[in-house]
């Protein structure tokens, strides 16, 4: 069973269109790449799964049950959480301040339970994160914790990364690496938005690639080499950068 499967999706804006005809299907457990160059149509794609754009056609399937998503707050209901690439963190808040705007009010009132909790899930996950800290004193990559971590306390079935990687350091890559393993383990799925093939053939176990709006090719990015992969992203006839090697 799928968790998610979207089926023939279409988003057109004038002079443009950013979804054509899109197909895919995202497995419980599953670390799935979503792939293309700049312009192929992720963002979008990513957005209308969390709500924040309206397809124009197509169906979108949660867990079997054909849906409409309204907002980013109905998505979260349904289990679906997402760290965009810029963080939405207001920095002379705590962490635990943070966290706290974005959940329903019965489990913010009791704000030495919800630190609790942080503590217990983000350590969980290695996350390990001290909820009485001011934002604006956490490293980027701290903060990108607080941005999972907020995600994690809402029971998510699927969890949406845009270039996750791209504000990390090697170290902070390995301990983000571990923890999307786990969450995987635990049977939360994982859409992974990125361009670093590396990145991709080392964690993901399933890979959907877009080129100009359209599916251009689906496989298991650790079956096939980075330069196969690039290939899909830019087109057989075209010659191939270093970016892709």
């Amino acid at each position: 069973m799928s968790r998610l499967s979207l089926q023939g999706i279409w988003k057109r804006y004038p002079g443009c269109i950013a979804n054509q005809d899109i197909h895919i299907d995202v497995l419980p457990g599953q670390i799935h790449a979503l792939l293309g160059e700049n312009g192929a149509g992720k963002s979008t794609l990513m957005k209308i799964i969390y709500g924040v754009v309206k397809p124009d056609a197509g169906t979108f399937l949660w867990e079997n049950q054909s849906i409409h998503v309204t907002g980013p707050s109905h998505a979260r209901s349904l289990g679906i959480g997402m760290v965009f690439q810029h963080f939405s963190l207001f920095e002379t808040l705590t962490v635990a301040e943070n966290i706290s705007l974005s959940l329903p009010k019965e489990q913010s009132k009791d704000m030495a339970a919800l630190s609790q909790r942080i503590r217990e899930v983000s350590t969980h996950y290695g996350m390990t994160l001290d909820p009485e800290r001011y934002v604006h004193t956490l490293s980027v990559g701290e903060q990108q914790r607080v941005e999972i971590v907020r995600c994690l306390l809402q029971d998510i079935k699927l969890l949406i990364l845009d270039e996750p990687t791209s504000v990390l350091t090697p170290q902070e890559v390995t301990g983000l690496f571990k923890t999307l393993k786990k969450l995987a383990s635990e049977g939360c799925s994982i859409l992974f938005i990125s361009h670093k093939l590396d990145e991709v053939t080392e964690i993901c176990d399933a890979a959907t690639i877009l080129r100009n709006g359209q599916v251009t090719g689906a496989c298991n990015p650790q079956n096939v080499t980075s330069t196969e992969i690039a290939r899909m992203m830019v087109g057989s006839d075209t010659p191939l950068t270093e970016n892709y090697k």
